[in-house]
C-alpha cells in the first residue's frame, strides 16, 4: 500500500507540476489535472513542514516563529490549489475557514476568505444547468437573471431573477462540473489526508473528509434543502423575527433552487448596521436565541451560518430581523446527545468540574476533558472552572487559547476524532457564531452564555418533566424550572444595567 501511494504521489506531483498553473475551465475539469494538482499542492507542503522544521528544537523561540512561517506559506498554496479546483476543495476550504479555536490562525484567517470570495461560474455556464433541469431555455423560466451573483458558494452560485409575473426571486443554481467531479475529488482528499497523515503522525484530522463525504450527497441535492427551509420556518415560526426564503417548488429541482428575494444586510457589514441604526445588541441576542432553541430545544442545527448566510433588516415595527439563508447542510441530534451536552453548558456555565468532567466522558474525551471544555466555549480552562457566564473574556485570554491552539494541535485532532460526529458540527456552528459576536461586539460578552443557560433550563426542564410518573412530581419540576429562569433573568437584568452605567 505505502509503495502504490508513493507511486500514486509522484504522478500526482508530475501532473500537477505540468498543470498547476493552467486556467483555462476545460483542463480544470480533467480529473488528472485536478488530482495532479492537488498532489502536487500537499507535496509542496509536506516538503516544507520536513525541510523548514528539520534539526529545530521545538522548544527554541526560533520554532515558533518558523512554524508560523510554514503555516501561512502552506495555507497560500492550499488556497489557490482550492480555487482553481474549485468545487469540493472550496467546500473543504470553508470548513477550515469556520474552525477559529482549533486550527493554526494562519490556516483560518487565509481560508475565511472563501466565505465571502469563492470562485465564480458564468453566468451562460449556469444557464445551461437551468436548460439541462427545466428541459428548455433559462429565458423560457426567468423573465431576467442579473449577471452579477448575490453569493458565490462552493457548490453553487445564487443569482437576483424576476419570475414571468414580475415576481422578484433569489435563483440557487448548482455548478455544472459539482457533480461530475465529486466523487473523484473526495477521493483525492481522503487520499491526500492518507498521505499527510503517514508524513506527520500527529495529523488525525481524517474527521474532516468523513465530514465532508457523509454530508456530500445531502448538499448536492436542492430538494433537501429546500426541505429544510420549510421545517425551519414551521420549526421557528413562534420566533417572530426568525426569517427564511419561501420555496417555489414549481421551479426546484435537484440542482436549481428558487425561492423568495429576502432583503437585507450581511450581519457582519457593520456599515449597514449603522446606517440602518440596527442595533448590534439586539442582533447578537435574537442570533444567541435562535441558535440556543435549535441545539437545546429542537436538536434541528443549521451548520454554516458564517456571515454570508445571515442578513440583518429591520421590520415595519423598527424591530430586528434576522434572516437565515441557505439550509442545506442540518444536523439532528438524538435526545440522549442533546441533553447530555445541555448538563455539560449547565456545567461549563456554573464552573461545575465534576459535571464537566462527567458528561465530556460521556462525549468521550477521555483524560482530554479539560481540552474538549475549552474547544466547546472557546474559553481558557482556569475560566471554566470560575464559571464561564461570570468572567469575561479578555485579550489576554483570547491570545492564550490562541497558542494552545498551536499547542496542543496533535491532541486537538485526537479528540476530534473520537467525540460523535454530532458534535463536529456544532463546533463548526459555535465558532461561526462566535466570529460573527467578536464583529458585532455587543455590549455584554456573556450575554450568549446567559441565553444558553435559559434554553437550558428549559430543556432539562421539559425532559425531567417527561421522566415523571406522577402530575405532584411535574409541579415541583416545573416550579424549580420557573425559579431558575426566574433568577437568571435577574441576574441578565443586573449586568444590562451595571454595562449601561459603564457606557
Amino acid at each position: 500500500m505505502r509503495r502504490l501511494a508513493f507511486r500514486l504521489l509522484l504522478t500526482g506531483a508530475a501532473a500537477g507540476t505540468a498543470y498547476y498553473y493552467c486556467r483555462d475551465r476545460t483542463w480544470s475539469s480533467l480529473r488528472i489535472v485536478r488530482f495532479g494538482r492537488a498532489t502536487y499542492a500537499a507535496f509542496r507542503v509536506t516538503t516544507d513542514y520536513k525541510w523548514t522544521l528539520r534539526n529545530v528544537d521545538p522548544n527554541s523561540p526560533n520554532y515558533g516563529i518558523l512554524l508560523s512561517e510554514v503555516h501561512l506559506r502552506s495555507a497560500l498554496r492550499l488556497r489557490e490549489m482550492c480555487s482553481l479546483n474549485g468545487g469540493l476543495f472550496i467546500k473543504v476550504g470553508q470548513h477550515i475557514g469556520s474552525l477559529e479555536y482549533l486550527l493554526p490562525l494562519e490556516y483560518v484567517r487565509t481560508f475565511k476568505l472563501f466565505h465571502s470570495e469563492a470562485p465564480k461560474s458564468s453566468l451562460s455556464e449556469l444557464k445551461q444547468v437551468i436548460r439541462e433541469e427545466f428541459k428548455r431555455p433559462a429565458d423560457e423560466v426567468f423573465a431576467r437573471l442579473e449577471e452579477e451573483p448575490l453569493g458565490a458558494a462552493s457548490l453553487a452560485q445564487c443569482h437576483k431573477g424576476v419570475l414571468k409575473d414580475g415576481r422578484i426571486v433569489a435563483v440557487k443554481i448548482q455548478r455544472p462540473d459539482v457533480r461530475e467531479n465529486s466523487s473523484v475529488d473526495m477521493d483525492t482528499i481522503d487520499f491526500l489526508v492518507w498521505c499527510v497523515k503517514k508524513a506527520f503522525p500527529t495529523f488525525q484530522f481524517g474527521w474532516l473528509a468523513k465530514e465532508v463525504r457523509r454530508n456530500l450527497p445531502v448538499e448536492l441535492d436542492f430538494h433537501n434543502e429546500a426541505r429544510n427551509q420549510e421545517k425551519f420556518a414551521a420549526m421557528f415560526k413562534h420566533l417572530h423575527f426568525a426569517k427564511s426564503p419561501t420555496v417555489h417548488w414549481d421551479l426546484t429541482t435537484a440542482r436549481v433552487l428558487t425561492m423568495d428575494f429576502e432583503e437585507g444586510g450581511k450581519v457582519d457589514n457593520l456599515k449597514y448596521i449603522t446606517d440602518n441604526k440596527i442595533s448590534v445588541n439586539e442582533v447578537s441576542l435574537k442570533l444567541s436565541q435562535l441558535f440556543s432553541e435549535m441545539i437545546f430545544i429542537h436538536g434541528f442545527i443549521h451548520c454554516d451560518p458564517h456571515p454570508g448566510n445571515v442578513l440583518a433588516r429591520k421590520d415595519k415595527n423598527g424591530s430586528v430581523e434576522i434572516v437565515l439563508l441557505d439550509h442545506g447542510l442540518y444536523t439532528e441530534l438524538s435526545d440522549k446527545f442533546r441533553v447530555t451536552y445541555c448538563r455539560l453548558w449547565q456545567a461549563l456555565i456554573k464552573g461545575d468540574t465534576a459535571g464537566i468532567k462527567e458528561y465530556c466522558l460521556k462525549l468521550n474525551a477521555g483524560e482530554l476533558y479539560p481540552l474538549l471544555a475549552s474547544v466547546i466555549t472557546a474559553r481558557a480552562w482556569n475560566s471554566i472552572q470560575t464559571g464561564i457566564a461570570k468572567k469575561e473574556r479578555t485579550a489576554g485570554e483570547l491570545k492564550e487559547i490562541r497558542r494552545h491552539a498551536v499547542m496542543y494541535f496533535g491532541e486537538i485532532s485526537q479528540l476530534l476524532n473520537s467525540v460523535p460526529r454530532e458534535l463536529l458540527l456544532i463546533l463548526k456552528t459555535n465558532d461561526l457564531l462566535r466570529s460573527l459576536e467578536f464583529v458585532l461586539a455587543p455590549r455584554v460578552h456573556t450575554q450568549s452564555f446567559i441565553t444558553m443557560s435559559k434554553y437550558c433550563v428549559r430543556a432539562l426542564g421539559d425532559q425531567d418533566a417527561r421522566d415523571c410518573t406522577f402530575w405532584w412530581q411535574r409541579m415541583v419540576v416545573r416550579t424549580r424550572t420557573s425559579l431558575s429562569l426566574l433568577f437568571i433573568r435577574l441576574y441578565e437584568t443586573w449586568l444590562w444595567c451595571k454595562g449601561a452605567l459603564l457606557e
